[in-house]
């Protein structure tokens, strides 16, 4: 890696550098990874994020979804594992059934995560090797106290994006109460600022380094040339990816394949920034392909097999 100056390097292509499978190996060997998010008109968030982490490696992915789209999510994940959690529509949906009427539809209910699923969710995430909170979830009350609540429990790796990171918002002693396990977070800009951090005046290879040591986590500060700053103090700066990226449901893939590689045992220095090239990789890959008008975060996914294939 080139040193761009004390303790930041460029990341490219050329320093990926995937671990050869054992012939022996079995799923169990690739790491147990588990995804909670979505809600009703977001469903389409865990399942990027678990489609990448299957395309990245993962042995096995479970999918935690409110009960209300777990149809729709299971239609579209043949190859992990989705169960449904309790939904703030749960009891309405049965009382309402025989007016042929939708809890949702009549506003009684959002189709969000109760907070009554913390127990059951708690109860598998704890198995998981690494766990992703947040993909679709909605800044809600019920789901950022379930998403809070996980975060001080869970002492695996940890990765909290799009909402698991909007629900530490006023709430950073959650995260700070952390320090000592590994938790990665992976916010734009917006993001970034709400959880307080300082950006102007600063550049981001900077403010990304100060809230990573202040916080001991791994920040993913993303945008054109994404950083990862480490809590030692570290930076990592990319250089793949392009303007096509910069739709909804891009940062879904990324979570996932940055769960995928630390579930798979590698280490946050190497798995995190990895993550980032390959997604930026595989996003050029899609352009060359596809154009930066037409491309999808789908069309992401697909082309990570011919990345990971060429490192």
């Amino acid at each position: 890696m080139k040193e761009l100056e004390p303790n930041t390097w460029e990341v490219t292509p050329l320093d990926v550098k995937l671990p050869h499978r054992d012939r022996q190996a079995h799923k169990g060997n690739f790491g147990r990874v588990a995804i909670l998010g979505g809600a009703v008109g977001y469903a389409g968030a865990p399942v990027l994020a678990a489609r990448a982490a299957l395309r990245t490696g993962a042995g096995l992915v479970e999918v935690l979804v409110p009960d209300i789209i777990y149809p729709t999510v299971a239609a579209h994940l043949t190859c992990a594992m989705p169960y449904p959690l309790r939904s703030d529509a749960a009891g309405v949906g049965a009382a309402m059934a025989m007016d042929g009427l939708s809890a949702v539809t009549t506003g009684l209910a959002k189709g969000i995560l109760d907070k009554g699923a913390f127990r059951p969710a708690l109860e598998r995430l704890e198995r998981a090797d690494a766990v992703l909170l947040g993909p679709g979830l909605t800044w809600e009350k019920g789901p950022g106290e379930v998403c809070r609540r996980l975060t001080e429990k869970l002492t695996c790796p940890l990765v909290l994006d799009a909402d698991g990171i909007n629900a530490l918002s006023g709430h950073i002693d959650v995260l700070d109460s952390r320090q000592g396990r590994l938790t990665v977070l992976t916010p734009h800009e917006r993001e970034f600022i709400r959880l307080g951090a300082e950006l102007e005046g600063l550049e981001r290879t900077e403010a990304a380094r100060r809230f990573a040591v202040e916080h001991g986590c791994v920040l993913v500060l993303k945008g054109h040339r994404t950083v990862t700053a480490l809590p030692d103090g570290r930076c990592f700066v990319n250089t793949t990816g392009n303007p096509g990226m910069a739709t909804g449901g891009s940062g879904d893939v990324l979570a996932g394949m940055i769960l995928s590689l630390l579930g798979q045992g590698l280490p946050a220095e190497q798995a995190v920034p990895w993550a980032v090239c390959l997604h930026g990789q595989a996003g050029d890959e899609a352009a060359g392909r596809m154009g930066e008008y037409a491309m999808t975060p789908v069309d992401l996914i697909e082309a990570i097999p011919d990345v990971t294939k060429s490192f």
